[in-house]
């Protein structure tokens, strides 16, 4: 027997939107059919013409942060992620103490997860100086895979890799059949240029250059080459290695590429004095090179839309101070709509929205089972109203702290449901 049959006008299915019923049994999904089959389930659920069946999106680079902080939890990230549709998250390795960097830390984490999550979780595992042979062991404890830095990563327990540590990690990961994603900023390039100082924003952005990405994106591409290990770039704010990035991909490295909903949406030039809620590493740039961000999410260079969400206590902030301020945004909420919003204006549809955001990162990380809707896949599914426009209101968030640069900025589209594993969680969520 069925447990749950849903029934859609528009329903995404190998990229195009028809007309479905969707009969899902013990979390999976065992039948797509015609939008008036005879299914028969003891939750029967039409859903309004005006919403759109889509696959949960899958969120593969959030930064938890517990424990050992008061920055984020799992409850309230959970909570935060199912009110935007997605169904699965990825916890980063560090800002939390003890940074997973063993066996035991992961194990610390997972206990500190266990029944506090809406939604699924997976993990990855950090490389650090010290933990070069340790990662075989982590991949044998479940991690999806393994992230580094290659300049310093503001942790002092979370070490970044010099090249030569660099290319030893890639050599182990190839070894290992695994995949490292890797904080694509140059040690060397930071260090030359000038820190940042006071409440100009220009200040923050002239301390981490273009060049800074161009310098390690170009070490991670010919690393990849030459070991033959799988390498992903995290958060490409610079478009300027784009080109590089395409070139990679021609020639077979296996390299892929992601960028986040903030640096589609902000530019550097109307980021006022003193908004330290907008300062990430590496840091939202220019109009123009935005635009060039996402015309290479139109060719393919870049893979993905993940949000790096890296939530700190508004204290961090440092009363508007770039020179001191926590670098990172507050945003997993608010990702897909803040995607969705400007994603039509660039020509784009659903089905590139649910490619980058739910089928590329559940490849990256290995979820075979997720990311599209097809029989045989886990029943994990938003129900969203394309259409619908709404400011974002900081109060409404269900993040632990309510601080986000998005504060006023019109999102598109809205979650009417969010299922994992056939179970609707949305109507759960608790502030």
């Amino acid at each position: 027997m069925a447990d749950l049959v849903l029934r859609a006008q528009r329903v995404l299915l190998d990229g195009e939107l028809l007309p479905a019923a969707v009969t899902v049994t013990n979390g999976v999904i065992t039948d797509v059919g015609v939008v008036d089959a005879a299914a028969v389930a003891p939750v029967e659920i039409d859903l309004p013409d005006h919403t759109v069946l889509l696959p949960g999106f899958v969120d593969t680079h959030v930064h938890v942060n517990e424990p050992g902080t008061d920055w984020e939890g799992f409850r309230t990230a959970t909570a935060a992620a199912a009110a935007a549709g997605i169904t699965t998250i990825v916890d980063m390795p560090l800002d939390c103490r003890p940074v997973t960097t063993t066996v035991a830390a992961l194990r610390t984490k997972q206990a500190v997860a266990e029944g506090n999550c809406r939604v699924e979780v997976g993990f990855w595992a950090g490389v650090v100086p010290e933990n070069l042979d340790e990662l075989g062991s982590l991949a044998a404890a479940g991690v999806r895979g393994f992230k580094c830095f290659l300049a310093d990563s503001g942790n002092p327990d979370f070490g970044y890799l010099t090249p030569a540590q660099f290319r030893v990690a890639m050599s182990r990961i190839a070894e290992l059949g695994s995949v490292l994603l890797v904080h694509a900023e140059s040690h060397r390039v930071i260090a030359g240029s000038a820190p940042p100082h006071g409440r100009r924003y220009a200040s923050f952005l002239r301390s981490r250059p273009d060049a800074a990405e161009e310098d390690a994106v170009r070490l991670v591409v010919d690393t990849a080459a030459a070991t033959g290990a799988r390498a992903h770039i995290v958060h490409v704010s610079s478009a300027n290695v784009l080109a590089m990035l395409a070139d990679a991909k021609r020639a077979g490295i296996p390299v892929t590429a992601e960028t986040c909903p903030h640096y589609l949406t902000f530019t550097a030039e109307a980021i006022p004095d003193g908004g330290t809620e907008f300062a990430a590493c590496p840091p939202v740039r220019e109009a123009a090179n935005r635009d060039r961000l996402w015309d290479g999410l139109l060719d393919g260079t870049l893979d993905m839309v993940v949000s790096d969400h890296s939530p700190c206590s508004p204290k961090l902030k440092a009363d508007g101070d770039f020179g001191q301020a926590f670098g990172g945004v507050s945003s997993l909420q608010v990702g897909p709509g803040a995607v969705w919003a400007h994603a039509a204006q660039h020509g784009f549809g659903l089905p590139d929205l649910s490619r980058w955001m739910a089928q590329q990162p559940s490849a990256l990380a290995g979820f075979a089972d997720r990311g599209s809707i097809a029989p045989g896949l886990r029943a994990d599914l938003c129900a969203f109203d394309p259409a619908a426009e709404s400011p974002v209101h900081t109060e409404d968030l269900l993040h632990r702290h309510r601080i986000s640069p998005y504060d006023g900025v019109t999102v598109r589209g809205a979650v009417l449901q969010t299922w994992v594993a056939g179970v609707p969680v949305l109507e759960k969520v608790a502030a």
